[in-house]
Order: structure tokens, then C-alpha cells, then sequence
């Protein structure tokens, strides 16, 4: 008897899952925009069991008094801050609250596997400055969308599908019912071992171009490029993040010619120093900063 032809098999390539559409940029934003500040700032976490922490944090410096000439005006300032935070599989509770009469709050649970829900909120004394911003994420085998929904009437949605294993694609759409304002964005993304390049451009007059190119796992060049049409406005930064065996470093420059840099030492275990530069000859701005982090 003929022997049996073997069944055919067919073979589907899975494309991988894509960053939420809000993390499109996160690692030159990392990379480039890393938390600077002027004066002295002290943070320390204490873990009270598993799930439960605590944090403090004192920062003692100056800020920004927007002014109608180019002059830079500084007001000194001193906050403290305490912080409660919840953590397990599915759910997360952050709260935090300051001398200034600031609190802010973010709660995260997985409905699922696959959705998921976050709120997120922050109350003021000042009037009309309070937020508060619900979030719907669902994230399928190769795409992800959200579905989001704030005060002042505000509503929007985003999703990012992959095309290919290392390109994808998505768009976004919001409207702002308190101002009658309304917006369309497209995004791409391009991912490899390598480099990581994204673009994106909304109807707002915005567009936004970065690159991230690895020179090795320790060491990175990073890019963004931004033009406002409706303003006539462009900028450009360029940068680095290099991480040594106790410290990592980030700096940039940028099209204004502000220099900036942001580094990160660890003396111990749960034991970090940062120091905190940024030099703008043009405006006459210079912003210095030392700091302390303790816990994990």
C-alpha cells in the first residue's frame, strides 16, 4: 500500500506586542529629559512590609516666576513631601501630599490579563488647577489600545498596531469639550536590536522625530527633533546615556545651546547621589542641584 503523504503544516508568524501609545518615546525621553532641579533635594522610601511602603522627600531650591520679558525671575522654595504606596500582582495605590496643599493619587488595577483600568488625580488649592484622568488599557496579541476620559470635558482614544516585527503603526484622536478643541495624531515606530526611531504629527501643528542609536548595552546617542508649523518654531536636542558599574550618565544639548547634565552614583546598596546641572548662557540661567535617594 502507498504510504501516507505527511499533513501540511502551516506556520503563522506571532508579531510581537507594541509599547502602549503613551510610551512611544519613553526611552529617549529617559534618555534626554531626565528629572532636573535646581537646590537640594533628599528622598528616602521605607518599606514597611511586602506590599506597604512609605517615602519622604524634602527639596529645598527655587523656581521659575514667568515674567512678560525675557529675564529669568527665581522665587526660592521649600516643599516636603509624603507618599504612601500599595503594591501587588494586580492593583497599585500611590498617593502623595505636600506643604503646599498639593495631593496627588494614582490607582492601577488589571481587570484581566489583558484590560486593565487607572485613575489618576491631582487637587490644588488653586482654582481650576485640579485634574482627574480615567484610563482604560486593553492590549491584544499585537496591538494596544486606550480609551481615556478626564475633566474640562475631555475625551480621548489611542491605538498602536505592529505591521511588522519591528514596525508599528497607530493614531490617536481627543476632544476638549470646555475649550471646543479638538485633535488627530499618527504615529510610527521602528524598533531592532540597534536603534529605536519614532515620528509623530497631529493636526495640533505638532511634529515630533527621535532617534535612539545603542553603542553597546551601556551606551546610547539619542535625538528629538521638534517643529510647531502653526508657530513657525523648531528645536533639536541631541544627547547621551552611558552606564557605568556605580553610575549613569545623561546629558544633552540642545538647538538654543542650553547644556544639561544629570548624573546618578550609587555608594551603596539602596544608596544613590545625584548631581544636577543645567547652563543657559543665552537666557543667563544656571541651575545647579545636588541630591540624595535612600531605599529602594
Amino acid at each position: 500500500m502507498p504510504e501516507d503523504e505527511p499533513e501540511a503544516t502551516s506556520k503563522t508568524t506571532q508579531l510581537p506586542q507594541p509599547v502602549k501609545y503613551e510610551d512611544l518615546q519613553r526611552e529617549v525621553l529617559m534618555s534626554l529629559k531626565p528629572d532636573l532641579f535646581e537646590g537640594v533635594r533628599f528622598d528616602f522610601a521605607k518599606p514597611l512590609n511586602a506590599k506597604f511602603s512609605l517615602s519622604h522627600s524634602v527639596y529645598m531650591g527655587s523656581i521659575e516666576v514667568p515674567t512678560q520679558s525675557t529675564q529669568v525671575v527665581k522665587m526660592p522654595m521649600a516643599t516636603y513631601e509624603f507618599g504612601a504606596n500599595w503594591l501587588d500582582t494586580r492593583t497599585m495605590l500611590i498617593g502623595r501630599i505636600l506643604t503646599d496643599g498639593r495631593m496627588t493619587g494614582r490607582i492601577k488595577h488589571d481587570l484581566t490579563e489583558d484590560l486593565s483600568v487607572k485613575f489618576q488625580t491631582q487637587l490644588t488649592n488653586e482654582a481650576g488647577y485640579s485634574q482627574g484622568m480615567l484610563d482604560l488599557d486593553y492590549k491584544g496579541s499585537d496591538w494596544n489600545a486606550q480609551l481615556k476620559v478626564g475633566n474640562s470635558q475631555f475625551y480621548g482614544i489611542n491605538y498602536l498596531q505592529s505591521v511588522t516585527d519591528n514596525l508599528a503603526l497607530g493614531g490617536e484622536a481627543f476632544w476638549l469639550g470646555s475649550q471646543r478643541k479638538s485633535g488627530v495624531g499618527f504615529a510610527a515606530r521602528h524598533q531592532s536590536d540597534q536603534c529605536i526611531a519614532t515620528c509623530q504629527v497631529a493636526t495640533t501643528g505638532l511634529l515630533s522625530l527621535t532617534y535612539l542609536h545603542k553603542l553597546s548595552d551601556k551606551a546610547a546617542l539619542v535625538s528629538e527633533m521638534m517643529w510647531n508649523w502653526n508657530a513657525r518654531d523648531a528645536s533639536a536636542s541631541f544627547g547621551y546615556d552611558y552606564i557605568l558599574r556605580q553610575c549613569r550618565l545623561r546629558g544633552r544639548i540642545d538647538s538654543n545651546g542650553a547644556v544639561a547634565a544629570y548624573l546618578e552614583e550609587r555608594l551603596n546598596v539602596g544608596v544613590n547621589f545625584i548631581l544636577s546641572a543645567e547652563v543657559d548662557h543665552s537666557k543667563k540661567d544656571y541651575k545647579f542641584g545636588f541630591g540624595m535617594t535612600v531605599g529602594e
